[in-house]
C-alpha cells in the first residue's frame, strides 16, 4: 500500500481524499492543516488529522505527501520546505514561474534525498503531455491551448488573497472566433488577449474599496494583466447560488503538415470537459503520486514533472497487463 498524506484540506484536499478511495493500492495516512485539527472533520474514518507544524514527527509514516495549497503564495514555499521530509507532489500552475519553482524543489530534493513532482494536474499536466506529443509527431505544427469556459482555482485563489475580498470565482472563457479559426487549420497568430477573456465574480468585505480591488485584479501580473478582464461585484448569496460549482475544461489543438512536400493537413485535438476541476485534478495528482513512489524506490531524487514520467508508472496495472490491454 502506498501511504498518502494530504497537506491542506480545501477543495483540492477533499478531492485527493476521494480519489484515494478509488485506488486500491493506496491508503490515506494523515491529513495536515493550518487550522485547528480538533475542528476539522474529514470523510475517512480513523485517519488522524494533525497541525502542519507536526509534519516532521510523521515523516516515516507517509510515502508521498500531496500539497494542496495555492500557487500564488503557498506552494512556492511549501514544496521546497516539505520535500526535506517527504516525497511530494504539487499542482503549481503559474506557468511563467515553473522553471524557478523547479530549480528550488530540485535543489532541496537532491539535498535531502527526496523526490518531488511539480505542476501536476490537467494544465500544466495532461495538456502539457499533449503539447509535447503533438510537437514531436508534427515538428512544424502550430499548437494552441484554450481553457474553459470554467472556474480557475488558481486565479480564484489569487483574487481571494487581495485585501478586502471575502470570496471570489474566476471564469476563463475561450474566444469562440479564435477557437473556430484554429480548428479550421488556419494557424492564425493570436495574442494572449485574443484567445481568452476572464470573468471575475467577487464578494467583498463590508466597507472594502471596490475600485482598488478591481484595479489590483486587472493589473495582476501572470494572472489578469494580459487579458480582457471583467470584474463583477456580487453578494455572497448570489455567489453561492449561481457560482457554487467548479466546472472547467479546455482544448489543446495542433495542426501541421506531413508528406514530402507538406501536401497532407493534420489536426490533433485533445479536450476535457470536467464537472469538477478539483476532483479531476486530484485524480491526476494521485496517479502521479504512484509514479513518484515508484521512482523514489528506484533511487530518483530532486524534481521531475509529468514530462519525465514513463506512462506505465501511472497505472496500478503490471507492465504485462498494460501491454495486453492498452497497447
Amino acid at each position: 500500500m502506498i501511504r498518502i498524506g494530504i497537506m491542506g484540506y480545501g477543495n483540492l484536499g477533499r478531492g485527493v481524499e476521494a480519489a484515494i478511495a478509488h485506488n486500491p493500492d493506496m491508503e490515506l495516512a494523515a491529513v495536515f492543516t493550518r487550522r485547528s485539527p480538533d475542528g476539522l472533520k474529514i470523510a475517512t474514518e480513523g485517519v488522524p488529522v494533525f497541525h502542519c507544524s507536526e509534519a516532521e514527527a510523521h515523516k516515516d509514516d507517509i510515502d508521498v505527501l500531496i500539497l494542496c495549497g495555492g500557487s500564488a503564495t503557498d506552494l512556492p514555499k511549501q514544496t521546497p520546505e516539505y520535500i526535506r521530509l517527504f516525497n511530494v507532489v504539487d499542482s503549481f500552475d503559474t506557468h511563467a514561474n515553473i522553471p524557478e519553482h523547479f530549480d528550488a524543489v530540485d535543489a532541496s530534493g537532491n539535498k535531502y534525498g527526496r523526490l518531488g513532482l511539480i505542476s501536476c494536474g490537467w494544465d500544466p499536466g495532461m495538456f502539457s503531455l499533449n503539447r509535447v506529443y503533438a510537437s514531436a509527431v508534427l515538428p512544424d505544427c502550430a499548437t494552441y491551448t484554450f481553457w474553459g469556459k470554467g472556474v480557475s482555482q488558481g486565479h480564484s485563489d489569487a483574487i481571494r488573497r487581495i485585501e478586502g475580498v471575502k470570496d471570489a470565482r474566476q471564469y476563463t472563457v475561450p474566444v469562440s472566433e479564435a477557437l473556430d479559426r484554429v480548428r479550421s487549420g488556419e494557424n492564425p497568430e493570436l495574442t494572449t488577449r485574443q484567445k481568452h477573456t476572464r470573468e471575475c465574480y467577487v464578494v467583498v468585505e463590508d466597507g472594502a474599496d471596490k475600485e482598488r480591488i478591481e484595479r489590483e485584479i486587472v493589473t495582476m501580473p501572470n494572472y489578469f494583466s494580459d487579458y480582457d478582464t471583467t470584474v463583477n461585484f456580487i453578494s455572497e448569496q448570489e455567489l453561492k447560488e449561481k457560482h457554487g460549482g467548479i466546472p472547467h475544461g479546455g482544448f489543446v489543438i495542433s495542426s501541421g503538415k506531413t508528406g514530402l512536400n507538406g501536401e497532407y493537413d493534420n489536426v490533433i485535438e485533445y479536450s476535457l470537459k470536467l464537472d469538477s476541476n478539483p476532483a479531476f485534478t486530484s485524480s491526476v495528482l494521485i496517479a502521479y503520486a504512484r509514479a513518484v513512489y515508484r521512482m523514489s524506490k528506484e533511487g530518483k531524487t530532486g524534481c521531475v514533472t509529468v514530462l519525465d514520467v514513463p506512462p506505465a508508472y501511472l497505472s496500478p496495472l503490471a507492465p504485462e497487463q498494460l501491454r495486453k490491454s492498452m497497447l
